[in-house]
């Protein structure tokens, strides 16, 4: 495995963990993790890239070895925060992002209202959320506040063997010698046979804003960039959007410079199950296009 640093850095506030892999003089590559998830799973993709790069990847906030929050998690806080990260590691120079589920919305957003910053785009399986209907708001308020109340908890486990079989369980093809890496990144032990996972339980809280896909879309109509999106075999993106082909093609058709490609035998975590194929399109893609060392 290709050897990772760890960057600690102040970032709004909170004390913010950056995994680095890499020559710094290399052409930089952002990867950004999901929703429950951390930087050190992009680990597998990194051994896989054939190039000469230099790979940064936050824990976001709440997650990995980066600080907790203050309350709850607001969604743009997570594009601000992108927004310090960059202008910290490239002030000057466009950037280029691969971004997973939740990490590709907030690099999806960033692109937009930030469109010169960002040069090239990489979305794997982060196209927007599922479009909510003002009916839903009552509701929604209630479930929040119903959870601030009694906050939700994480399932503690015995041992990092329970965290592999559940990384297992939830990708086979994963591989144990995979499962058993990611497992202590995944989770800490908080006492003798007690591990937690490393993530603020309070990211289970649910959103009480509703998600307005129209104003996404009037985002992303204005990115820049060249962009890829990555789909798994699964179906997965279809599957969360509710099987609704027509939303998916008005996702779609938002973006100027659109690529799409599909990874065989792939599930929605596909840097875990098929980093090489994941790489491989990574570099495919932004190969067509002259990367500037440094940027």
């Amino acid at each position: 495995m290709k050897e990772a640093k760890s960057i600690f850095l102040d970032i709004r506030g909170l004390r913010y963990h950056v995994r680095s892999w890499g020559d710094p003089e290399a052409p930089r590559l952002f990867m950004l993790h999901g929703w429950m998830d951390v930087s050190a799973s992009f680990q597998f993709t990194v051994d896989a890239l054939q190039g000469d790069w230099q790979i940064l990847a936050p824990d976001w906030r709440g997650f990995g070895l980066s600080e907790w929050g203050k309350s709850v998690y607001w969604f743009p806080d997570y594009v601000a925060d992108l927004d310090w990260l960059l202008a910290e590691f490239s002030p000057d120079a466009p950037v280029t992002i691969v971004g997973h589920s939740m990490g590709g919305n907030i690099a999806g957003l960033y692109a937009g209202v930030r469109p010169e910053r960002v040069a090239h785009l990489v979305l794997a399986e982060g196209f927007g959320m599922p479009p909510t209907v003002p009916s839903q708001a009552p509701k929604r308020v209630l479930k929040w506040l119903n959870q601030n109340l009694r906050p939700p908890r994480l399932r503690p486990y015995a041992s990092l063997e329970e965290v592999a079989q559940r990384l297992l369980a939830n990708t086979p093809e994963l591989g144990k010698e995979r499962a058993d890496f990611l497992a202590p990144h995944w989770a800490k032990e908080i006492e003798p046979g007690r591990f937690e996972l490393r993530a603020d339980p309070s990211h289970k809280i649910v959103n009480p804003v509703l998600y307005r896909y129209e104003e996404a879309i009037e985002i992303w109509q204005r990115i820049q960039a060249t962009v890829l999106w990555i789909h798994s075999s699964t179906d997965w993106i279809k599957r969360f959007l509710k099987e609704d082909e027509q939303l998916l093609d008005r996702y779609r058709n938002a973006y100027a410079q659109l690529t799409e490609c599909t990874l065989a035998n792939a599930s929605h975590m596909m840097h875990h199950d098929q980093p090489e194929q994941f790489a491989g399109a990574i570099e495919e893609f932004l190969n067509s296009y002259p990367v500037v060392r440094g940027s």
